[in-house]
C-alpha cells in the first residue's frame, strides 16, 4: 500500500483511476466510495477530491479511460481487411469488454448516462469512438474494400449494437459456457464479411457511399 508522500500529483490521479477500476471489478459500484478509495491507495480522506469533485465525476473519468483504451481494439486497416480478420475483429471487441467489464459497464451502462452526470470529457470520447468505427467503414468502401452500395452508417449502427448484444450476454452471465465464446464471434465476424461483400464490384472503388453525407448519429 503506497503513501500519499510516495506520489507526485500527476501519478496520484492516475493511482486512483486504476485502483477505482479494481474496486469497481471486485466490490461493483456500492463498493466504491471515495473514502474506500483513499484507504485503498493510503492517501488522506480528502486528497481524492483534489482531482474529482465526487463520486459521479470519478466514474465518469473511468469510463472516459476506458474509451480511450477502446479505441485501439476498434481499428482494422483496410489493408488487413478479410475475412479472417473481421473475425478477429469480432473476437478482439468482446475480449475488451469480458476482461474490462468494470470499464464497459461504465461505457455503455445506462445507469450512468441517464443520471445526468455524465461529463464533456466522456461524452466526447464516447462520439469520437463511433465516428472512428464510421470513418473506418467509410474509408473501407472508398478504397474498393467493401459492397459499393452499403451504408457505411447503417453498417455501423447495426454491427455495433449487435456486438454489444453479445457482449451484454456474456457479461451478464446469460451465456455461462465459456465455449460458446468463440464460435459466436466467428459466426458474426463471417456474416459482417458477407455484409460486407454482398454485391461488390470487385476493383471499383465509388467516390462516396450512400450514407457518406450522413453525420454520425
Amino acid at each position: 500500500m503506497g503513501s500519499k508522500s510516495s506520489y507526485h500529483h500527476g501519478d496520484l490521479r492516475r493511482t486512483l483511476l486504476d485502483q477505482a477500476a479494481l474496486l469497481l471489478r471486485e466490490e461493483g459500484e456500492k463498493g466504491l466510495s471515495m473514502r474506500a478509495l483513499a484507504a485503498r491507495v493510503g492517501v488522506s480522506r480528502t486528497a481524492p477530491y483534489h482531482h474529482f469533485k465526487d463520486k459521479e465525476d470519478l466514474l465518469c473519468a473511468i469510463a472516459t479511460e476506458g474509451f480511450r483504451r477502446f479505441i485501439g481494439v476498434l481499428s482494422l486497416e483496410s489493408a488487413d481487411l478479410s475475412e479472417t480478420n473481421v473475425r478477429q475483429f469480432v473476437h478482439s471487441y468482446l475480449g475488451f469488454a469480458i476482461s474490462n467489464a468494470e470499464y464497459y459497464d461504465l461505457m455503455f451502462g445506462s445507469q450512468l448516462w441517464k443520471s445526468g452526470s455524465v461529463n464533456e470529457a466522456l461524452r466526447q470520447e464516447a462520439q469520437a469512438s463511433f465516428r472512428f468505427y464510421l470513418e473506418q467503414v467509410r474509408d473501407w468502401q472508398r478504397q474498393g474494400k467493401v459492397n459499393n452500395q452499403l451504408d457505411p452508417l447503417r453498417y455501423a449502427q447495426v454491427s455495433w449494437s449487435a456486438l454489444h448484444g453479445m457482449c451484454r450476454l456474456l457479461i451478464d452471465g446469460i451465456y455461462l459456457d465459456p465455449g460458446s465464446m468463440g464460435p459466436m464471434c466467428d459466426e458474426a465476424g463471417s456474416m459482417f464479411w458477407r455484409e460486407l461483400q454482398a454485391g461488390r464490384q470487385a476493383g471499383k472503388a465509388p467516390a462516396s457511399g450512400p450514407g457518406a453525407q450522413r453525420s454520425s448519429h
